[in-house]
């Protein structure tokens, strides 16, 4: 019974302390929680994306992530793929988003690496060359099989974050590590709470998004109690929290060789 307790406190410390820091965070940024009407909200280029013109030669595949928009950036992020062919001049963005269409899946809603709704993007995966050419095909057909293109829950999903888990597990080359407030990433159905978590390599155990284990390649281990996630990343090493992601190196998973 001690021992419970124990757990309980600490689970409690650690959501609280957690949320102060993505609380802080934001407050400092003033893009979470400063009122701003969405209309109005920046949109424009972060300037990270390579130039397409400038390496139009040069098959290219990012991932994203930004908070979401509003006092929601306090506790998830959205995220979304680009990527485009060795000549092309121009990019294919794709992501879920729950307003607008009955079809969720947007192609080129915003910009490559525009400031979703006020927030500055966060870069986690950049991969170039023939490698990246290579995984293109797959990413296309990883998003023409995502299950719930007509469906949309911001909790515990499917929402935006199931759909970029879901195309990480079919391209484990990608080797996407979504962070621990990607709300939605481990939600699964009833009928396969068992599988890959979304690097595409490991072992995951969710029920529903709302509880569950995860043992994967990029994220470490990490555990799923009510959509909060807590856990280590002993490869890159870094606590793996809620409300604010991930607590220690930064990663963005590289491979511009051709």
């Amino acid at each position: 019974m001690f021992l419970v307790k124990v757990i309980g406190i600490s689970f409690i410390c650690m959501l609280l302390l957690s949320f102060a820091q993505s609380y802080v965070k934001a407050t400092h940024s003033g893009v979470a929680i400063n009122g701003q009407h969405w209309s109005t909200a920046r949109r424009d280029s972060a300037e990270m994306a390579p130039d397409p013109q400038k390496f139009i030669d040069t098959a290219i595949v990012q991932v994203y992530t930004a908070p979401t928009f509003g006092w929601r950036g306090l506790f998830a992020v959205h995220p979304w793929i680009i990527f485009k062919k060795a000549g092309e001049s121009q990019y294919h963005r794709y992501e879920v988003v729950s307003w607008g269409s009955s079809n969720v899946i947007r192609h080129n809603y915003a910009l490559p690496d525009g400031y979703w709704f006020g927030a500055k993007p966060r870069l986690l995966v950049d991969h170039r060359g023939e490698r990246a050419a290579a995984m293109i095909p797959s990413i296309e057909a990883a998003i023409g099989s995502y299950p719930w293109p007509h469906s949309y829950r911001v909790w515990p999903g499917p929402n935006s974050n199931t759909f970029l888990a879901h195309i990480g597990r079919e391209v484990p080359k990608l080797k996407l590590d979504l962070p621990a407030n990607a709300i939605g990433k481990d939600f699964r159905p009833l009928s396969r709470p068992v599988g890959l978590p979304a690097s595409g390599k490991g072992l995951q155990v969710s029920l529903l998004g709302v509880l569950g284990l995860t043992l994967g390649a990029e994220e470490g281990v990490e555990f799923n109690v009510l959509a909060f996630n807590f856990g280590i990343d002993f490869k890159h090493p870094a606590l793996r929290l809620p409300f604010t992601g991930r607590l220690g190196t930064n990663k963005i998973e590289t491979d511009s060789g051709e």
